[in-house]
C-alpha cells in the first residue's frame, strides 16, 4: 500500500515577503503553536499550511502573499499572521512595511549622495562633550562630532564625512575594519543589533539602489553579515548600552539613544553617554578633552 502524501512548503518567487513569513515560521516548531505534528517533516519549523490553519487564511492565499501576488491584505489578515507567527512589536512593524509597500512618492530619497540636514547637523556639533554621530537611511556617516569622531574612529580622517567619494559606513567599518571591530566588547551582539537594524530600515527604501549595492558588497565580503542578513532578525533601535575597548582610555561602559529625524527619510542621530560619576564617565572625559 503506497505511503498516503504529505503537505509539503511549494517553493515558489521569493520575496522579502515570503523570506521573512518563512523565517519566522522556521523558528517556531508545531509543539509551541499547540498543533500537532504529522509525517517526516523537510521543514523546521511549521509548514505553510500550518501558518494557515493558525491564521486562518486558505493555504492558496498566503502562498499568493508570500509570492508578492496579492497586494491589498488587509490589517486583520497581517494581524492574525503577527499573532500566530508570534511576533514582536518591531516584527509586526516591519510585516506590515513588506506587505504593504510604500507608494514610490519619496522625493527626499536623492539619486545622488545623501545629503546631512543642516539643523541636525547643528544639533550634532552642540553637543560639545557628548560623543554623537549623523547616520544616513543605510549608515552612512553624514557627520560626526568631535567626540564621535574621537570614539567610534579615530584612526580616520575627521573630514570623510564630508566627501561622499569616500564617506565611511557605520556597517562597513563594523564588519570589515579591524580597528573597530575590536573596539566593541561585545561585537557579536553589536553586529546582529546592527544588520536587524537595517533589515527594518531597509523595508522603507526597498526599491533603493543603495541598499542592494550595500548589503551586496558586506555579503560578498563578510560571512558574518552574510549569515545574520540570512537570518531577517529585524529591530528599531532607540535605546540601549554599549562596551567598548578603545584603545585611548580603556573600557567603557556607555548608554546610546537614537533620535529618529521627524522627516521620516531614514537619517538619525546616534549619541553615547556615560552614568555620571562612573570610571566610564570620567574615561569619557580624559579622551574628549585630549588635544
Amino acid at each position: 500500500m503506497a505511503a498516503a502524501s504529505q503537505p509539503l512548503d511549494i517553493d515558489g518567487p521569493v520575496t522579502e515577503l515570503g523570506e521573512f513569513l518563512r523565517s519566522r515560521r522556521d523558528r517556531i516548531t508545531p509543539e509551541e503553536a499547540g498543533i500537532s505534528s504529522y509525517g517526516r517533516r523537510r521543514v523546521p519549523g511549521l509548514r505553510r499550511e500550518e501558518l494557515a490553519q493558525l491564521a486562518g487564511v486558505s493555504v492558496t492565499y498566503l502562498t499568493r502573499l508570500e509570492q508578492g501576488q496579492s497586494q491589498n491584505a488587509s490589517d486583520a489578515i497581517i494581524d492574525a499572521l503577527a499573532r500566530a507567527l508570534r511576533l514582536d512589536a518591531d516584527e509586526r512593524a516591519h510585516l506590515y512595511a513588506l506587505a504593504h509597500p510604500a507608494p514610490e512618492k519619496r522625493p527626499a530619497v536623492q539619486a545622488g549622495p545623501e545629503i546631512a540636514k543642516p539643523g541636525a547637523e547643528r544639533l550634532l556639533h552642540s553637543m560639545g562633550d557628548v560623543p554623537a554621530v549623523l547616520l544616513g537611511r543605510f549608515n552612512d556617516i553624514l557627520a560626526w562630532n568631535r567626540a564621535g569622531h574621537l570614539l567610534l574612529a579615530g584612526h580616520l580622517d575627521c573630514e570623510a564625512p564630508s566627501r561622499p567619494e569616500d564617506r565611511p559606513n557605520q556597517l562597513k567599518l563594523l564588519f570589515l575594519d579591524e580597528h573597530v571591530r575590536d573596539l566593541y566588547v561585545d561585537w557579536e551582539d553589536e553586529a546582529a543589533l546592527a544588520v536587524a537594524s537595517l533589515r527594518y530600515v531597509a523595508a522603507q527604501f526597498a526599491g533603493d539602489r543603495r541598499l542592494a549595492e550595500l548589503v551586496g558588497e558586506l555579503s560578498m565580503n563578510s560571512p558574518e553579515f552574510a549569515r545574520l542578513w540570512a537570518g531577517h532578525d529585524v529591530r528599531l533601535c532607540t535605546s540601549g548600552g554599549k562596551r567598548f575597548r578603545h584603545p585611548e582610555v580603556g573600557e567603557l561602559d556607555l548608554n546610546y539613544e537614537v533620535l529618529h529625524l521627524p522627516e521620516g527619510n531614514g537619517q538619525r542621530i546616534l549619541t553615547h553617554t556615560a552614568e555620571p560619576g562612573s570610571a566610564s564617565f570620567a574615561a569619557l572625559r580624559l579622551l574628549t578633552s585630549a588635544t
